[in-house]
């Protein structure tokens, strides 16, 4: 599968996830439009490596973070191929005449299981990292957070 067609076709589940998790989050204070709910209370790899000092991170954290995110891409490799195979699948069914509805949605809802996998992992990681930081090193991650530009903030995790 190209890459921009992974990204469109991760965009639903996306959506779905972020459109779920509003409702969770309802009763705090929440983000701006356009703003992802969950993002204020995960912190992404990228950010607590690049501020690995600032937050005082130590080397039993820092491998154990690392783990995760080894674990993490071993499956996020795995469910890529199986995209890809499944998309091309799909492929292959929209191009006949006529198309099999009943075929071609057992197909979608394969990609979707798919994406939600990927989803859940990606979710399960983050969870997994923040569970590693102290309280104070996530109130720092927090404030670093705030000061950072709106487009450095708009990136997807």
């Amino acid at each position: 599968m190209r890459p921009t067609q992974l990204v469109a076709t991760g965009g639903l589940a996306i959506a779905m996830l972020s459109a779920a998790s509003r409702g969770a989050v309802a009763q705090n204070p929440g983000p701006g439009p356009g703003e992802d709910p969950l993002a204020r209370f995960l912190f992404p790899p990228e950010l607590v490596m690049s501020h690995q000092q600032a937050i005082g991170l130590s080397d039993k954290q820092r491998t154990a973070i690392q783990q995760e995110l080894q674990r993490a891409q071993g499956k996020f490799t795995d469910l890529q191929w199986r995209m890809s195979a499944d998309a091309e699948k799909l492929t292959r069914l929209l191009q006949t005449t006529p198309v099999d509805e009943a075929q071609v949605l057992e197909q979608v809802d394969r990609i979707l299981g798919t994406e939600r996998d990927v989803k859940r992992t990606q979710l399960s990681l983050l969870i997994r990292i923040k569970n590693t930081l102290s309280p104070e090193q996530q109130a720092k991650l927090s404030e670093i957070r705030r000061q950072m530009p709106p487009e450095r903030m708009l990136r997807s995790w």
